[in-house]
Order: structure tokens, then C-alpha cells, then sequence
């Protein structure tokens, strides 16, 4: 009995090179009868190396795309958000002749800005 160095394919091995593969036929870059038989193939194959084969001719999939607003910033405008209603809810109820909420608030603001701006411009922060 000899020994192989083969990895067995698992079930999600299969699944993401079958996904490729129908996104490929939904791309338009391969025939229906093309990815009726690489299914059929993908989903037969046991071995690893077996299933480069389907997708060597298909261009990578493209990487994920960063987001946005990550969670760091979210949290930082939620954060912002909470006090904002807070500051405006305890002048409405503290009586006072003019609006002492807009420097607190004009200070917070001004960090979220920071904070999206430096995330932005120079990716120093999350």
C-alpha cells in the first residue's frame, strides 16, 4: 500500500468552488451545459487538487470590500448620538434662556468628524 500526500475534499470545499462556479455561469463567462458537468464533477470529486481544476480558467473572485463605516466609527456615532439627545433632553427641562447644549455638542461632533476623517484620509484608526 502506498502513501499519498492527497487531501480529501471536504463538503465546504466543494460548496465554495461550486459557488464559483455558478457565479460564473450567472456571469455569463461559462454555458449551462459547462456548469451542469463542473457541478456534476465538483460535487463527485475527493481529493482537493481535484477541484482547482474546475476554476483554474475562471478569474478570482474579487476581494471583500471594507466597510464603510466600520464598527469602531458606528460605536463613535452612536455614542455621540446618545449624548446629543441627552444634553438636548436636559436643556428642555433645565429652563434656561439659551441653548448651553451647543458647545458640549459642537465638541463631540467635532470628533466624529475627526475620527471619520482620519479613518478616511490617512487609515491611522479602525
Amino acid at each position: 500500500m502506498t502513501t499519498t500526500s492527497r487531501t480529501r475534499a471536504s463538503d465546504a470545499d466543494r460548496q465554495r468552488i461550486a459557488a464559483r462556479v455558478q457565479d460564473a455561469g450567472a456571469e455569463g463567462r461559462l454555458t449551462l451545459d459547462e456548469v451542469e458537468q463542473r457541478l456534476s464533477a465538483v460535487y463527485a470529486a475527493r481529493y482537493e487538487d481535484e477541484l482547482s481544476g474546475f476554476v483554474a480558467d475562471l478569474p478570482a473572485p474579487p476581494a471583500p470590500a471594507r466597510p464603510r463605516f466600520p464598527v469602531p466609527l458606528r460605536v463613535h456615532a452612536g455614542v455621540v448620538g446618545v449624548f446629543s439627545v441627552l444634553l438636548v433632553v436636559a436643556w428642555a427641562f433645565s429652563g434656561a434662556p439659551f441653548f448651553w447644549p451647543v458647545a458640549p455638542l459642537f465638541w463631540l461632533y467635532l470628533s466624529l468628524a475627526g475620527h471619520a476623517f482620519a479613518r478616511n484620509r490617512f487609515r491611522l484608526v479602525p
